[in-house]
């Protein structure tokens, strides 16, 4: 009689395919969401306002009614990605940004404009918000911060990609040129909706592997939330845990949407940047900030989420202040690089967050809360920064204005938390004999 012992089968090496396509179509999904429908604006603000004779006020309105949209439609995209889950929200909330991509360049009159993004808001948090919190189905606790930093870096292509093309369709179809731009973002939008709509899954098969990075049982890492796992809204909305780090977002929506908005904006008009040379500025943030989701990703993966955070709202803080202050080239430079370094991490962080508290079941409900009230502050900051602009005649005011809410909320609020963010849910049941 055989005592061999039983042939086991080996998990098969396509998960792990399987997730980095997944987590590819994400950052494509955040490239459009964000990259595009909120950041293009930043590219196309000059020739835009200059086209329909706007004021400073008009133009933070604009990017306002964008932020008012997405701050409308966070919540409920959570929601409903976590209840029908998140590949058809994602697709339809895409079109919706493409929509309101097409009618800011279709209507040229300032209320059409204000339309036009608020419906680009509308679909930017449909869709970015489900698919970061998507990262926490395809990838585990150990992976996860890295991995939803590849996923932000969506935004660094769309800096890359229209701060030199913006420019030159610009320059080649004048004086239409803004209105141009927006359709050919509209069409880039309508594409990625129509790709992941084919090819995005809400979860991995469950014949396959575990995700990367999601431990053993006898690890004592806790296992991924599975689809099955029970909807517990209770504890999602009743974290006061969930709440300060929302405050924390509020500080980062409120200051870095300053910054971003009005970039290309100040160059041109306080320094002696060309729209080209600040459009190169731009492109070349883009390029570094590629790196910032990675960087601080693996940092809150190694170090913890809360020392991550510090450290980069301090950087920043420093970046606004700086920016605010300079007029010359080596304080402009100095603030784009600590900017790059920085962009689009913090995103990224609280998407890991919410995963490592509230599994991948209830993460988009969790991120969506957050998120609105992230929203609140990027609803603000842009409004309230033409005002000062048109009062002081400079936005240098308001970039000093950002870098003390990053110190003082983003920062602040960081030391308050525990440094190590306990689960917020039972964890799953260890096998006997476990370590």
């Amino acid at each position: 009689m055989s005592t061999a012992p039983p042939t086991t089968t080996q998990p098969p090496a396509a998960p792990a395919r399987h997730s980095l396509a997944a987590l590819g179509l994400i950052l494509l999904v955040v490239f459009c969401a964000l990259g595009l429908g909120r950041f293009g604006y930043t590219s196309i603000l000059p020739a835009m306002q200059e086209a329909l004779a706007l004021t400073n006020t008009q133009t933070g309105a604009l990017q306002s009614w964008n932020l008012l949209g997405y701050l409308l439609t966070v919540a409920w995209a959570g929601a409903l990605a976590a209840r029908f889950g998140p590949r058809g929200v994602i697709a339809v909330s895409l079109l919706i940004a493409a929509a309101g991509m097409g009618v800011t360049g279709l209507v040229p009159v300032f209320g059409g404009a204000c339309l036009g993004r608020f419906l680009a808001g509308v679909g930017g948090a449909g869709s970015n918000v489900p698919a970061m919190a998507l990262v926490s189905a395809w990838f585990g606790p150990r992976t996860r911060g890295l991995a939803a930093g590849a996923a932000a870096a969506g935004s660094s292509l769309g800096l890359m990609v229209t701060g030199p093309l913006v420019p030159w369709i610009v320059r080649h179809a004048e004086p239409e040129g803004w209105r141009v731009s927006w359709y050919v973002l509209a069409a880039i939008t309508l594409a990625v909706a129509v790709v992941v709509g084919v090819w995005l899954r809400n979860r991995p098969p469950a014949s396959h592997a575990p995700p990367p990075g999601a431990g053993s049982p006898s690890s004592g890492r806790q296992a991924p939330a599975t689809a099955n796992a029970p909807v517990r809204w209770r504890d999602v909305y009743r974290s006061r845990l969930l709440w300060r780090l929302a405050g924390v977002y509020f500080g980062f929506g409120f200051s870095y949407i300053i910054y971003s908005t009005f970039f290309v904006r100040y160059l041109t008009a306080e320094t002696h940047f060309t729209r080209t040379a600040a459009g190169t500025l731009w492109f070349e943030v883009g390029v570094v900030s590629i790196l910032s989701g990675f960087l601080w990703g693996a940092v809150s993966d190694r170090w913890g989420r809360r020392a991550a955070l510090v450290w980069v709202f301090a950087l920043q803080g420093a970046s606004f202040t700086l920016f605010g202050l300079s007029r010359g080239q080596p304080g402009i430079y100095l603030s784009a690089a600590l900017f790059a370094l920085t962009g689009w991490s913090i995103p990224a962080l609280m998407a890991a967050v919410c995963g490592d508290l509230f599994g991948a079941r209830m993460a988009p409900a969790a991120l969506g809360l957050i998120t609105l009230v992230f929203g609140f502050g990027q609803a603000l900051g842009p409004y309230l920064a033409g005002r000062i602009a048109d009062a002081t005649h400079s936005f240098a005011p308001a970039f000093l204005l950002a870098g003390a809410a990053a110190w003082l909320v983003g920062m602040g609020g960081a030391l308050t938390l525990p440094k190590r963010l306990a689960a917020a849910h039972p964890a799953a049941p260890r096998p006997p004999g476990a370590a």
